[in-house]
């Protein structure tokens, strides 16, 4: 993993990028972020930019390639390993942006960076 921290920044402003070879699991964006839900539905906000369960690939290939490259800010150290926050866009099938939040987290048991969940980004 490359730190690449600014002077001047504490840790908790720091800000690094995540291994490449993070672990976005298919079933989290088929069965969490792509179904509807009745508490915390995320379908409904992705549905606006064209993302739907028919073409999960396609969350999975911009959540890798949209953000994934983009700072992570570490927030949280949480007893399970430390936990990321990458704010940013994502450009889906309709050519719509959405502004959003997407935590991350590496685990300290097994050394995995993964991908957790996203949000609106309300600024």
């Amino acid at each position: 993993m490359t730190l690449e921290v600014w002077s001047g920044c504490s840790l908790s402003q720091a800000q690094m990028k995540l291994p490449t070879n993070t672990i976005i699991a298919r079933r989290k964006v088929e069965q969490y972020l792509l179904k509807p839900r009745l508490e915390d539905d995320k379908s409904g906000f992705l549905a606006l930019a064209g993302y739907t369960s028919e073409n999960a690939d396609r969350l999975l290939t911009d959540l890798r390639e949209q953000l994934l490259p983009l700072h992570a800010e570490l927030f949280d150290q949480t007893e399970y390993g430390p936990k990321y926050r990458i704010h940013g866009t994502l450009t889906g099938p309709k050519g719509r942006v959405l502004r959003v939040v997407s935590i991350w987290m590496k685990e300290d048991a097994t050394g995995e960076t993964k991908f957790v969940t996203l949000v609106p980004d309300k600024l």
